[in-house]
């Protein structure tokens, strides 16, 4: 393999990162990860997220879809319980909003790669629901929607879930794509996450796509399999979607969900997180309103580690090629391999 050094900017985040592919297949002899593949009851009683299961600050109902909860150890609360800093270096502020669990389903066994169509559209209509909810507090700036799936990016329960964060803080990554979109709006008058899907949809690295969305790996990937679902037209918010939207999302979701498992037929863990605007977007109806996975595996049982250029240095280092990648995830069935196909 040819040694190649390239700096790709990442248009959403405004960041360099770095690319070397060849690095891809260096020698290693660290630590493996092995990813359970075991199986999964339908209903764990000891798990507090199943339907009748005792929680922590509650217990909860027999549900039979999607359903979801206030954090009982939320992460955004009572302003009251702030004490203000007199120091203008050590600045303090109070952490208002709230915290909510959504269960996607309430089968233990049943991940959101194995969903059914009613099932990813009732979880894709409840996000919208809260978003819409949430949205309208006076204590709220922004709802942060996500998934962690999986013990090597630190779940703690394996029941299939996700969490909503809607507080006072504009995550960093939503301020720094908002700072972008407007820029670039001012620039060109273009929204900036249509022209992104327009060089992506001419990149060839389109792993799926429906009416309304499109997932890709990115040209400015910053992990080896990470993919990027962005709406066909100029979105902010879930709350823009229309009902065939958020269902299309929810179809979407599910299939890149579904490829990344039939790469090597176990489950794939990652991160996923929608982006969507602040409620005082800089960007206005320019933002970039996107869905990002992260997952964190090289190949079946090697990790992606942030080590000292990410950890110390404060930029990513990409070992892979995206083409090759999005052709790697292009290349398997979007049927769950559990069903007879990979």
């Amino acid at each position: 393999m040819n040694s190649v050094w390239e700096q790709r900017w990442h248009p959403l985040r405004g960041e360099w990162v770095l690319f070397t592919s060849h690095r891809g297949g260096r020698p290693w002899i660290g630590e493996r990860k092995s990813v359970s593949d075991q199986t999964v009851p339908a209903y764990d009683p000891t798990c507090a997220l199943c339907p009748g299961n005792a929680r922590l600050a509650g217990h909860n109902p027999d549900y039979a879809g999607a359903w979801w909860f206030t954090n009982d150890l939320p992460c955004f609360g009572n302003p009251e319980s702030h004490v203000a800093s007199s120091d203008p270096l050590y600045q303090t502020r109070a952490a208002t909003g709230t915290a909510e669990v959504v269960c996607y389903h309430p089968d233990h066994s049943r991940a959101f790669a194995l969903l059914d169509d009613k099932g990813v559209n009732a979880v894709a209509m409840l996000w919208r629901d809260r978003t819409t909810a949430l949205m309208a507090r006076p204590d709220v700036e922004h709802v942060l929607i996500f998934e962690n799936r999986g013990e090597l990016v630190g779940t703690s329960n394996p029941h299939p879930h996700g969490q909503i964060y809607a507080g006072n803080l504009v995550y960093g990554h939503m301020a720094k794509a908002d700072e972008n979109a407007a820029d670039h709006l001012a620039r060109t008058g273009r929204p900036l996450g249509l022209d992104v899907l327009d060089r992506e949809m001419r990149g060839g690295r389109v792993i799926a796509e429906n009416a309304a969305f499109v997932a890709c790996v990115p040209w400015f990937a910053r992990y080896r399999y990470e993919v990027i679902v962005m709406p066909r037209r100029a979105v902010t918010s879930l709350t823009d979607l229309d009902d065939d939207e958020t269902m299309a999302l929810g179809a979407i979701l599910r299939e890149v969900a579904v490829r990344y498992d039939n790469l090597w037929c176990q489950p794939m863990p990652y991160i996923m997180a929608i982006h969507q605007a602040p409620k005082a977007a800089a960007s206005g109806a320019a933002f970039p309103f996107h869905v990002e996975f992260h997952p964190p595996l090289r190949n079946p049982a090697t990790l992606k580690y942030l080590a000292g250029p990410e950890v110390g240095g404060g930029s990513m280092t990409n070992e892979s090629d995206p083409d090759a990648a999005a052709a790697e995830l292009r290349s398997v069935a979007a049927i769950h391999y559990s069903r007879g196909a990979a």
